[in-house]
């Protein structure tokens, strides 16, 4: 129950006596808690909040005939707050969000759609968008194999093309990765060789089902080559060149695609002391 200021500490508080919860006894003033103490075991309720204690401290917007200066704001915090969990969720937001300022990310930054920012992402990678500050790359689920994941660091041109490369010889075949099936388009592969260590008259024979590559030599001599095998992926067709002032005006479906200088934009300049920051654009 509730007790009458206390004189002695200027403290109020609030719960059962038998067994006394008061967790404030530590904060001090010398030897007394502070004025104005209030201490309460919960759950309490403030403003207009529903009859459900979904928390210790239950607050809600308009209550009765008071009316906040803004408009259904519940809570407003002139400082800094900090939050510790227990639950590994110490933050569940339902609805937007408006944020004046920085944030600092330590750790894996996890966005499940569309991520837009019209200036900077300082180092360190944002999965979703696939956008990177030092890579260009992506992130997604492996297409055959469930509970895993693929991720590739992307070269630039005008189409959304992968590769692999390696070293070929004695049998002359190239085994193409298993992931490949119904990621690209069999029809776009290409294979480009470099003979090793003497002219080689190489040639590909066939591409089979697009797992693997028969590379021959029209002389009939050995095969001793590296390779590089480019194909596109599948459902990622770009519109290389189109009328516009920016990308916003992109015809195609951009949510496919991280624009840099758009959806990111990173500057990388080295501090004296070898650290790294990102300068304005």
């Amino acid at each position: 129950m509730a007790e009458m200021r206390d004189l002695a500490t200027g403290k109020v508080y609030i719960g059962p006596e038998q067994p006394r919860d008061d967790r404030s006894k530590t904060t001090l003033n010398g030897d007394k808690e502070y004025e104005g103490t209030l201490a309460a075991t919960g759950p309490a309720f403030v403003g207009g909040h529903s009859e459900d204690a979904k928390g210790v401290v239950n607050i809600g917007t308009d209550a009765v005939d008071f009316k906040p200066k803004v408009s259904g704001r519940a809570v407003d915090i002139e400082g800094d707050v900090k939050i510790v969990t227990e639950s590994g969720k110490a933050l569940d937001i339902e609805g937007n969000t408006t944020q004046q300022g920085n944030v600092n990310q330590d750790g894996t930054l996890f966005v499940s759609g569309v991520f837009t920012t019209p200036s900077t992402i300082n180092t360190g990678f944002v999965n979703g968008t696939g956008a990177s500050a030092a890579v260009k790359a992506f992130d997604l689920p492996h297409p055959n194999i469930e509970g895993y994941r693929l991720r590739h660091a992307c070269v630039e041109g005008p189409e959304a093309a992968i590769y692999v490369r390696g070293k070929v010889s004695i049998d002359g075949v190239i085994e193409l990765p298993d992931y490949w099936q119904n990621f690209v388009d069999k029809e776009t592969i290409s294979v480009h060789l470099t003979p090793m260590g003497a002219y080689q008259e190489l040639f590909v024979e066939k591409i089979e089902y697009g797992k693997r590559v028969y590379i021959r030599n029209q002389a009939g001599g050995k095969i001793d080559a590296y390779y590089q095998v480019w194909a596109d992926r599948l459902g990622h067709d770009m519109q290389v060149e189109y009328k516009g002032a920016s990308a916003a005006d992109y015809p195609g479906d951009s949510r496919k695609f991280s624009a840099a200088g758009y959806d990111y934009d990173v500057r990388f300049d080295e501090k004296e002391d070898g650290t790294w920051f990102t300068s304005d654009v």
